[in-house]
């Protein structure tokens, strides 16, 4: 049976599939257009990046598809509300927030009649997004990549927020790599869509390194770790060198702020120095993000060919189980 549609907002993606927003320069225009071209939800990684350089890229990935564009920015940033107000003055479909919870962010896009997306993991911040004016909630789960809000996995955590979430839609977030597991959280657990992240780094179309790409495709099972952010949230990442010196607890700390990219910030280490290192190829030194399941991706793909794989997959299950 065809997947439906996701409406968010009086916005309607064909595919009701989100590509997960990945900082810093991860997901960029150059992954969002290709993801929207198929019909689902593109999103520039918003965080991290100076307001004007992001105002670039969504104006570009605005020229280039007629599809959805949204942008991640998490609620920790410094300039969270300059990001916010910037993507909106450079014509974003809809804002993806989460790494804490501002009330304020609802009320701005209620304004500017700009969809804002919630993401959460536990029922009580889902119940609070879904009264205050988010148009969706996304429930991001412990198997997720980057900064984790729960450590609870997605099959367990998901049905609680299913019960309290009514009125908008929720999508089902954290290591889920092929449509079987889409149809079946949409089947069984009642998502109304996905979010995705991990399975697009590894698409031809991804700007990071090579290098980067090639740390997901050796990562085995046990080289996935969680390791403490100076965001105040564990993460997780690839077991990188300096990610075993962090989890060794050895001194990697910054000597002085360069990038003053967070509201409060435990000066463990600068995350933004990390993360762009890795984007742009040293992996030794450099912080790479990734799902819990990672290890079982093992090609790049373009973004095209994920889309159909994903949708093939699905829509095979989810006529079976209609």
């Amino acid at each position: 049976m065809k997947l439906p549609e996701l409406k968010i907002g009086s916005l309607t993606a064909r595919i009701p599939l989100i590509q997960g927003g990945m900082s810093i320069r991860v997901s960029t225009s150059a992954l969002a257009v290709p993801v929207a071209e198929c019909g689902g939800i593109g999103t520039i990684g918003g965080s991290g990046l100076p307001v004007a350089e992001l105002q670039e890229d969504i104006r570009k990935a605005k020229r280039e598809t007629k599809g959805i564009i949204a942008v991640n920015i998490m609620y920790a940033m410094r300039e969270f509300y300059e990001l916010v107000m910037g993507s909106i003055e450079a014509g974003v479909d809809m804002i993806i927030t989460g790494a804490g919870f501002s009330r304020d962010i609802f009320k701005i896009g209620a304004k500017y009649n700009v969809p804002i997306v919630s993401i959460v993991s536990s029922p009580a911040f889902a119940k609070l997004a879904e009264k205050l004016g988010a148009a969706a909630i996304i429930v991001e789960a412990a198997e997720a990549g980057g900064h984790l809000g729960t450590q609870t996995k997605l099959r367990d955590l998901f049905p609680s927020i299913r019960k309290v979430v009514t009125k908008v839609p929720l999508i089902a977030a954290g290591g889920i790599t092929n449509g079987y597991e889409m149809a079946e959280l949409m089947d069984k657990y009642g998502a109304d869509g996905i979010q995705i992240a991990s399975r697009f780094v590894l698409s031809k179309e991804c700007s990071v390194s090579q290098k980067f790409k090639e740390t997901y495709l050796k990562a085995g099972q046990d080289d996935i770790v969680l390791v403490s952010s100076p965001v105040g949230m564990p993460g997780r990442a690839i077991n990188t060198p300096v990610v075993r010196k962090m989890n060794s607890g050895e001194d990697v700390s910054t000597k002085e702020c360069k990038y003053k990219c967070l509201k409060k910030c435990s000066y463990r280490y600068c995350i933004s120095d990390r993360l762009i290192r890795a984007c742009a190829g040293d992996v030794e030194e450099g912080l790479v993000f990734s799902g819990a399941n990672t290890f079982k991706m093992k090609e790049i793909l373009p973004v095209r060919e994920i889309f159909n794989r994903f949708v093939k997959e699905a829509e095979s299950v989810y006529r079976e189980n209609k």
